[in-house]
């Protein structure tokens, strides 16, 4: 599981219509692109799929292709092939004070399982942070697809309990990046501990 609580600034890249889910429910449905910035090389583009809860269009703000606007709600991450989709149930909709400047700014809870390497590091002013990657499985149909993210974690050495494949509870900010064309996940650890993994969990 990834689930993020963010606020969004983009470009309106597709124009609001309603739908109902499964369940009857009425709903605005919105695309936003948003450019990333790469570590090195080109920035990348993403879209971002946009639902709102609500009875008709009027309720909302006017939402123009090409208009800046700033979305808050929450984020989930969903992967099918090598594809990662972002969508984001919007609590609130923004038109008139949007920043110019696209961003996704907020935090991330996950629940996943530790990748190989846990490593020890120290800053050049000495301090001491643990640095790991993680994976949260999804699966789709028969298969399983894994979604990576990079931790990081300042003033604290590594835990007894985190070993490969341990599975983890974590909390804290979400940073986004691209690395080699693809959508980079990263968190700084804010809170985490063992996740006890049930024996019907999708996690591996």
């Amino acid at each position: 599981m990834i689930k993020c609580n963010v606020t969004v600034c983009g470009t309106v890249s597709r124009q609001a219509q309603m739908r109902a889910n499964k369940e009857g429910t009425q709903f605005a449905s919105f695309g936003i692109n948003i450019v990333i910035p790469a570590k090195s090389g080109i920035n990348k583009t993403v879209e971002i799929s946009v639902a709102k809860t609500c009875n008709s269009l009027s309720e909302l703000p006017p939402i123009q292709v090409g208009t800046h606007i700033e979305v808050a709600g929450i984020l989930m991450f969903h992967k099918k092939g090598e594809a990662l989709y972002l969508n984001l149930s919007a609590t609130g909709i923004n038109t008139f004070n949007a920043s110019n400047n696209d961003g996704i700014n907020g935090t991330m809870e996950f629940r996943g399982t530790l990748g190989k390497q846990i490593e020890d590091k120290t800053t050049k002013s000495g301090k001491s942070f643990t640095v790991f990657s993680a994976y949260s499985s999804e699966k789709n149909g028969e298969n399983y697809t894994y979604t990576w993210v990079r931790f990081m974690q300042f003033d604290k050495r590594k835990e007894a309990w985190m070993q490969p494949k341990a599975g983890i509870n974590a909390k804290g900010d979400l940073e986004l990046g691209v690395y080699n064309n693809r959508l980079d996940l990263t968190c700084r650890i804010s809170e985490c501990s063992l996740w006890e993994k049930s024996s019907n969990s999708y996690q591996h």
